[in-house]
């Protein structure tokens, strides 16, 4: 098994990827670029392009879209958990651990 720290470290990581960082770098912006064009507070960028947040405004998400000229999921990732938060599925039933 595992030390603690990285069992900790593998369930606690969050498993929504916010690829801002990814986005901007590819389009050569900054985050002060961002920041101008939408509008949206500085920290507000930087805690997005940081992954610290884990709330976002919808009215942010669609300012960012537009900005980058990017659909949703290009800027916002789903990353499947390694060990499964919940333990049943919609019907119910205990998830299988297999």
């Amino acid at each position: 098994m595992p030390p603690i720290t990285q069992r900790i470290a593998k369930c606690c990581f969050a498993m929504i990827k916010i690829r801002l960082s990814v986005l901007l770098g590819e389009r050569r912006m900054t985050q002060a670029d961002l920041a101008r064009i939408t509008k949206i507070r500085p920290s507000t960028i930087n805690e997005l392009y940081h992954e610290l947040t884990d709330r976002i405004n919808l009215e942010h998400l669609d300012l960012i879209c537009e900005a980058l000229d990017c659909e949703l999921q290009d800027l916002i990732v789903r990353v499947p958990n390694q060990i499964p938060k919940i333990e049943m599925n919609r019907s119910g039933h205990r998830k299988s651990t297999e």
